[in-house]
């Protein structure tokens, strides 16, 4: 009986979370585990076996998932056979691409632009300036992780939990830290 209650629970705040989506150029579909907004005039696009949100994790029960793509020009790209954890969220001005086989932590954030102008006579204006972000295949990304605007994480490659990522990353390493660099390299293991 219990089961049921939270199941009904679940699908009623799936359902409240739809109601804060605007987004009408969405394609393809997800798995959704966890509430998922998809806000934006730009174009949002999931490949096969896209998942969001993870039951027996932190934020299961009180956090979403938030995914915008801001601007009609704005891209966001998810590939195939994607796992995102709970609390996740994405703002792309220009492009964010994650390629398939990628695995998101818990409360990570993606972002391709700084979103307010920098100068502090200016900060209240808009000056996106965005880059494009790119996650390569099979990244592994840790719990709590910033990827900021122009970073590009290379193939098979490792972010270490509670990284903030400024720049990008090759193929096959590990980087950790704030700002996030390169701690070892992955080596292929026959």
């Amino acid at each position: 009986m219990n089961n049921y209650i939270v199941k009904i629970l679940l699908a009623l705040r799936k359902l409240k979370y739809s109601f804060y989506s605007n987004n009408s150029r969405v394609k393809g579909t997800f798995n959704q585990y966890q509430p998922v907004v998809k806000r934006g005039k730009g174009s949002i696009s999931f490949g096969e076996n896209v998942n969001f949100g993870v039951i027996n994790s932190p934020h299961f029960y009180n956090g979403y998932i938030y995914i915008e793509a801001r601007t009609e020009n704005s891209t966001v790209v998810f590939g195939n056979n994607i796992h995102v954890n709970n609390g996740f969220s994405l703002a792309s001005e220009k492009s964010i691409t994650i390629k398939d086989d990628v695995l998101i932590g818990f409360n990570c954030h993606i972002i391709d632009s700084d979103f307010h102008n920098l100068d502090p006579l200016k900060r209240k204006e808009t000056d996106p300036s965005p880059q494009a972000v790119l996650i390569e295949r099979n990244v592994f990304i840790g719990n709590n992780v910033t990827i900021l605007k122009g970073v590009t994480i290379g193939e098979n490659s490792v972010v270490a939990s509670g990284s903030i990522v400024t720049k990008s990353c090759p193929a096959n390493v590990i980087v950790a830290g704030s700002p996030a660099k390169v701690v070892n390299e992955l080596l292929a293991k026959n």
